[in-house]
């Protein structure tokens, strides 16, 4: 059969979703990724990709949208507007791809659509061929609100395209770890496509335990993330501190000892030989860390990453903090509480017990 999956011109929004596409690929089906800008970079070679947005820029719309909600806008940025702020922004977002999403559709007849709660597009130009529409979850919230959020939103697009309303996805695919958050759907083994390459000294621990500290691939306000508060008290700390691409500001300058840089790593894959992650609270962050059973710092911030890290801490597994509370003490416990490791490895075993995409194929191919 034909697939096409629909994600937002995101990075953390597209790989998320490439290992299902994979796993259909390799069952022997055709697979379309659409999406645009940042997007089509995680989208690896061996997967068929179409630009849906050319010339789409993420910021401009962000900034024009929040302007006209300053309200909603300073919640946003406090991480406190729940799914407001995200169904402005994607709203926006998806009435951009909504035509060329379903023009797309019309001309390549995908026989299934599998989209994103940031992608209802996708949803849409699958009702307009009257075809099955999958949402695959790829954050830490119940999908049906964030795509209702989104939905609400696109009432022109749709009437555009004569649809008064959309009807319900065929399925659900959930990722959470059921401890952390039950989501609605089938459960799937959570996995992501990640770019770069892993230096090989990354592949063994070190002498001392290890920390990766991470920041956002999303420009933005606190896209730095934790990096300037670490390096402020990486010295005082008993471990290695691998900062992940650094902005340039920061590798300029002159770091702690025990402070290394690299460029862009699969952080996923140097997981398993870290002792800890720091990052900005992102979903795909949290949901790493998760799977390799290490403890995470998440730092409290803007959209979701006040929620994402709220979730870590709740669950045991993790320490929810803002950036400038970070200290020498934080950092030490993160590598030395043996709570924090044992619930994180109690996720991880609790990921790894889920079905993997392989075996979400069948099912898929079911709904045909």
């Amino acid at each position: 059969m034909r697939v096409l999956v629909v994600s937002a011109p995101l990075i953390g929004h597209v790989a998320p979703l490439l290992p299902l596409a994979a796993a259909l690929r390799d069952a022997g089906h055709e697979v379309l990724v659409a999406t645009a800008a940042d997007g089509l970079r995680a989208v690896r070679p061996g997967l068929a990709s179409r630009d849906v947005a050319p010339g789409f820029d993420f910021g401009r719309i962000a900034r024009r949208v929040l302007l006209r909600h300053p309200l909603i806008a300073r919640a946003e940025l406090a991480g406190t507007a729940g799914t407001r702020g995200a169904g402005l922004l994607f709203g926006a977002v998806n009435d951009q791809l909504a035509d060329a999403v379903v023009a797309l559709a019309g001309q390549w007849r995908p026989d299934l659509v599998i989209h994103e709660p940031f992608a209802v597009a996708g949803a849409l130009a699958a009702a307009t061929l009257d075809v099955p529409a999958v949402r695959q979850e790829n954050a830490l919230f119940d999908g049906r609100e964030l795509a209702r959020a989104t939905l609400a939103r696109l009432g022109p697009a749709l009437r555009r395209h004569g649809l008064a309303e959309l009807p319900p996805p065929a399925a659900a695919i959930a990722v959470a770890p059921p401890s952390v958050l039950r989501q609605h759907g089938w459960p799937m083994r959570y996995a992501t496509e990640a770019g770069g390459e892993l230096p090989d000294w990354l592949r063994e621990p070190a002498e001392r335990p290890r920390v990766l500290v991470s920041r956002s691939t999303l420009a933005g306000p606190g896209s730095a993330g934790p990096m300037p508060a670490v390096v402020a008290v990486a010295d005082r700390v008993d471990a290695e501190f691998v900062l992940v691409r650094p902005d340039a500001r920061l590798a300029r300058r002159r770091l702690p000892g025990n402070v290394r840089t690299v460029d862009w790593i699969p952080i996923p894959a140097a997981l398993p030989a870290s002792a800890a992650l720091v990052h900005h609270g992102g979903a795909g962050s949290v949901l790493s860390a998760f799977i390799a059973g290490v403890p995470q710092l998440a730092t409290v911030g803007a959209g979701d990453r006040r929620h994402n890290a709220e979730l870590v801490a709740a669950r045991g597994a993790g320490i929810a903090a803002r950036a400038r509370d970070i200290t020498a003490d934080t950092l030490a416990r993160l590598v030395t509480d043996t709570g924090l490791r044992d619930a994180a490895r109690q996720v991880g075993a609790e990921i790894a017990a889920m079905p993997g995409p392989d075996e979400l194929v069948r099912r898929l191919e079911s709904l045909r």
